[in-house]
């Protein structure tokens, strides 16, 4: 425990060095890669074949009265600046997934990275635009796992972009019933249009990297998969991207309205504010305590109606998505994540009943007849038939969903299905699993448990950066046929790779009428009092009296 403990806080101590402050320039040094934006003159640093620009602002400080409020664009500015640094992180309590959460956070958090490589004659590379997951309430760019170095060192032609927006209490919240909450309608999906206004700025100003701002691929891995799926369906980002990659996330990761209030009461409890004017006067230190109190608690983005349509898949369904390519995926093995999410597989063994449970009140009793029959098709423990319940429901199945529209209504679409395992025990090929491939970083052991396969690391980067050129992940040696409801080809993605029609069919057509209720990772509401529970308790009561009596006849023996 102790080693575990002294190795937690020496990763903590190496992302926080890494913090620094850019700074005003007088002038620009000959020898450094420097970019002209419309908001300055970004110099940035040079390692071996790559320019890297860290810590570039792309819409004003969301700070003092701009608190809660929808990002401003940027201010025109002829001055020079390092891009040196990664920006802060949002505001979140740390995590050891989420090393970024290692890094200094602050309100002040809207900013991109950007990588290119140097001697790459190309004028017009494809962009692809990296959104990191966390739950919405985590992550940011400072997580080594996202360093794009090597992803442009082996494909030179493409600038790689990886953005800061914000979360938890600063990106998701609703005010609507607290005093004063009409003058932050957009509180609720800040995060998203920080995402937005990213885009703008790229659109903008990406030429000045030598890229092709009408080639952009914007992909992201769990909430950033979510992000990437709405942003399709979103008017505002309409015409900002091209082609979409979603890695585990889908338009399921979202609230409706009724489900974000409690997290905006728990705010209002610990923070012992009862209106916005008094929870604007907060300082961001203050910020911080709250959200540490409220730490395992935070809102997904709000299907609202105004900015996220009420029914997201009607939104595919209509073809609102259609004008863009889309690669979307899941992994064999989700949920087991929050294996270690909750602390190992004890702690597990009991929470994922309880969440069952719980999730089951939503069912009619037709739904749950398909759950148990289901359940009863599946092999395994029952906590990993339940897990493979939320493999399905939470992931595989709303990311099914969302393709199938998508193509039905004109859009290019590509499944696939990660079966790659982890060797952490109890992982398998468990959410998250497959981006130290993408980015091209095996040494990236977080989630993989040691170093990732170099071939299967080459081809999944050659795959994802054929799609974000022209709209088509196949490589040489392996064609990847589109998605259609018809044939459903989806490629298995692991050391052998192979396409595969309708994979995991009985489960598809058996559970994709369930996930009309938009089941996710909540856990605001979970209440306590539900067979599995009572159950355990019984059992422990049992236990305990057993112990007891014992004790009672070898104490009466002992004294015969």
């Amino acid at each position: 425990m102790a080693n575990k403990t002294e190795h937690k806080q020496d990763i903590k101590k190496i992302i926080a060095a890494r913090y620094g402050e850019n700074r005003r320039l007088a002038d620009i040094d000959a020898s450094a890669p420097a970019a002209k934006c419309v908001n300055g003159t970004f110099v940035g640093k040079a390692r071996e074949d790559v320019n890297i620009f860290l810590g570039i602002p792309f819409a004003q400080p969301p700070v003092g009265e701009r608190r809660w409020k929808r990002p401003l664009p940027v201010q025109p500015d002829d001055g020079i600046y390092e891009a040196y640094y990664n920006g802060k992180s949002p505001i979140q309590t740390d995590c050891e997934t989420e090393l970024a959460s290692y890094y200094p956070q602050g309100e002040d958090c809207l900013y991109l990275n950007i990588w290119c490589n140097r001697t790459c004659t190309d004028t017009k590379k494809p962009v692809m635009v990296f959104f990191h997951g966390g739950s919405y309430g985590w992550g940011g760019t400072a997580d080594p796992l996202y360093d794009g170095k090597n992803f442009v060192t082996a494909h030179p032609d493409i600038v790689l972009v990886t953005v800061g927006y914000r979360t938890g209490l600063t990106g998701f919240v609703d005010f609507s019933a607290v005093t004063g909450g009409e003058d932050f309608p957009d509180a609720p999906n800040l995060g998203i249009l920080d995402q937005i206004e990213a885009l703008r700025w790229v659109k903008q100003n990406i030429a000045a990297f030598s890229s092709d701002a009408d080639n952009v691929t914007i992909f992201g891995e769990s909430a950033g998969g979510g992000s990437v799926s709405l942003l399709p369906i979103i008017s505002q980002a309409k015409g900002l991207f091209r082609r979409v990659i979603a890695e585990s996330g889908s338009v399921a990761l979202t609230y409706a309205k009724e489900e974000c209030a409690d997290f905006t009461r728990r705010l209002l409890k610990e923070s012992g504010c009862q209106s916005m004017d008094e929870l604007m006067a907060l300082s961001e230190d203050k910020l911080k305590k709250v959200n540490e109190a409220l730490n395992n608690y935070n809102n997904f983005p709000q299907r609202d109606g105004k900015l996220i349509p009420l029914d997201p898949y009607a939104a595919y369904q209509n073809g609102v998505s259609a004008d863009v390519d889309m690669l979307i995926g899941t992994n064999a093995n989700e949920s087991n994540y929050w294996v270690g999410e909750v602390g190992g597989i004890i702690p597990y063994r009991f929470s994922i009943p309880i969440k069952f449970e719980n999730d089951m009140r939503y069912y009619s009793a037709d739904d749950r007849k398909r759950v148990l029959k289901f359940m009863a098709r599946t092999k395994g423990h029952t906590i990993w038939r339940m897990t493979e319940f939320y493999n399905e429901i939470m992931f595989r199945l709303p990311a099914i969903k969302q393709a199938e529209y998508h193509a039905k209504n004109g859009g290019n679409a590509y499944m696939y299905y990660w079966t790659e395992a982890s060797t952490v025990r109890f992982h398998g090929a468990c959410h998250a699993v497959e981006l130290a491939f993408v980015f091209q970083n095996p040494q990236e052991t977080i989630f993989t448990g040691k170093p990732a396969d170099p071939a299967l690391t080459k081809m999944v980067g050659d795959m994802w950066t054929n799609f974000a050129r022209t709209g088509n992940p196949s490589v040489p040696g392996f064609g990847w046929p589109a998605y259609e409801a018809r044939r459903r080809m989806t490629a298995i993605l692991n050391r052998s790779p192979h396409m595969q029609s309708d994979p995991l069919k009985t489960q598809r057509e058996l559970l994709t009428p369930l996930i009309r209720h938009i089941i996710n990772a909540s856990y605001e509401s979970m209440n306590y009092n539900v067979p599995f529970v009572r159950k355990t308790l019984a059992i422990a009561a049992g236990t305990a009296a057993a112990v007891i009596a014992g004790g009672v006849w070898l104490y009466k023996a002992s004294k015969k």
